[in-house]
């Protein structure tokens, strides 16, 4: 059962403070009275209220001084100011102070009811949609990128600091590696994020629509234009606009998209006169631009103003670290989907997953992962559900960078061994070992947990330290290839 909300009345009048006691408590609220600001204080530091309602004439501190103690302490809680009929101007300043609305003297009872009705269903409202921005934030914003290794960590946090600025942004990287999840990130943390985010691959629209498409048009600017339409720049007004892979613009659009950066506003195709508008553009390629201006197909000075901030994407082969994490995400992800609850999938099987490049990257891994859930035949996933690539590649890292026993090895007990023997190498350190091992702290710990062992004290002192192997000699479990 829900909790009645918690009202508090500051009035110094005895009779009036019991009555709007009575009248609030009717109503169901918890209803708690204080005569003065420095009561009505000392309750707010004990029990935090929904709704404070204050007589603007007090003893002591008066009360807009209470106001605007409660909007600096709890700017969460709203205040509805009690004034006599000739001091309307007084509560029109306390709202400017920070108040939510005013009721004059003497009060009706059914004026007060609908007066803290609309303002507590107002602040729930207000709640809800702060949680449902963070549940948003959650499942599209940074948290949902998912990765603990340097190089992806550094690419985050310069997206990070720029977000809440309107600087343009330049996204580089190889296809596949999340360009379009960073951009939403971003715009999720600046504040336009109320208003609409799109994407428009510059590539996958034919060169002759693209301006129309970009920047509309005027009725009769062209064979078939029968009304005026809206572009999607203008749709996106306010908001923020992903020109994805914008090495493919052609060099005759790039000299507007310059101006829509410099001076805010477009052409429609067949008008005239230009349309000012307010969108903050975030640009992407997989390309090489500095080649692409030498070689006169990428204006320079459009190459100049994107590069405001740039921030590169990693590929997947230079994040190794986190594909046990993305592995893991996708699998349990496609699963759900899928309806495959069940299925298992080995960690001796890891490795092959670890030792490919991954060409398509994150995208590829993805799409892989979820074949395998789509095809596995029984409740766990095995060397037969793997893609032919995937085991040819093991084949190959067998045969020339690791030394495997004979008798096979425990991928369980090897990783237990590096993360103990880092742990002793920074003696004890987290933060140090799990740099070493290019892992999070966070990611450090949790695996160390896995293992029962929570600080350098928790490692048997019969187990002797050995060398930790380099990333090239760690041997891969012995398990038997299918043939073709």
């Amino acid at each position: 059962m829900q909790s009645p909300e918690r009202v508090l009345v500051v009035e110094d009048d005895d009779s009036l403070r019991q009555i709007l006691r009575m009248q609030l408590s009717r109503e169901g609220y918890q209803t708690t009275v204080a005569a003065s600001s420095e009561g009505a204080a000392a309750i707010l530091e004990k029990s935090p209220q929904n709704l404070v309602i204050a007589d603007l004439n007090l003893p002591g501190s008066s009360g807009i001084e209470l106001l605007k103690k409660i909007h600096l302490h709890f700017p969460e809680t709203p205040v509805i100011i009690m004034t006599a009929f000739g001091t309307v101007q007084s509560a029109v300043e306390a709202m400017k102070a920070g108040a939510y609305d005013y009721i004059i003297k003497p009060i009706h009872p059914m004026e007060l009811k609908g007066l803290v009705k609309r303002v507590l269903e107002h602040s729930r409202l207000a709640e809800e949609v702060e949680i449902l921005r963070s549940t948003l934030d959650k499942k599209y914003g940074f948290e949902q990128i998912i990765g603990s290794s340097e190089t992806l960590k550094k690419a985050l946090d310069i997206a990070a600091r720029v977000a809440a600025t309107d600087a343009t942004v330049l996204i580089e990287g190889e296809t596949g590696t999340g360009k379009e999840l960073v951009a939403k990130a971003i715009h999720l943390r600046s504040a336009r994020r109320e208003r609409a985010f799109m994407a428009i691959n510059c590539g996958a629209i034919p060169r002759e629509l693209l301006e129309s498409e970009l920047f509309g048009y005027v009725k009769g600017s062209f064979t078939g234009a029968h009304a005026h339409k809206k572009g999607k720049v203008e749709m996106v007004n306010g908001g923020t606009m992903l020109l994805d892979e914008i090495g493919e613009m052609p060099l005759e659009l790039q000299v507007k998209i310059l101006r829509l950066l410099q001076q805010k506003e477009i052409e429609k195709v067949g008008e005239i006169a230009p349309t000012k508008v307010d969108v903050r553009i975030i640009a992407s390629t997989n390309r090489d631009l500095v080649a692409m201006v030498k070689e006169g197909t990428f204006r320079e000075d459009l190459f100049y103003r994107l590069l405001v901030v740039p921030i590169c994407v990693p590929p997947l082969r230079e994040r190794v670290a986190d594909i046990p994490e993305l592995v893991e995400h996708f699998f349990g992800k496609f699963k759900a989907k899928h309806r495959r609850v069940d299925l298992a999938l080995p960690q001796v099987l890891l490795p092959y997953f670890l030792n490919y490049q991954w060409p398509g990257n994150v995208r590829q891994l993805e799409n892989i992962v979820e074949r395998i859930v789509l095809l596995s035949l029984g409740t766990e996933v095995t060397l037969d559900d793997l893609p032919d690539f995937l085991l040819s590649t093991a084949v190959l890292s067998r045969r020339g960078l690791f030394n495997l026993p004979e008798e096979g090895i425990s991928l369980e007990r090897v990783e237990r061994e590096l993360l103990v023997e880092a742990l002793r190498k920074f003696h004890g350190n987290k933060t140090q070992a799990a740099r070493f091992l290019d892992l999070s702290r966070r990611t450090f710990s949790y695996r160390l947990k896995k293992f029962g062992i929570e600080t350098i004290a928790d490692i048997p002192s019969t187990v002797k330290p050995t060398a930790v192997p380099k990333r090239a000699e760690i041997p891969l479990p012995t398990v038997p290839v299918r043939s073709a």
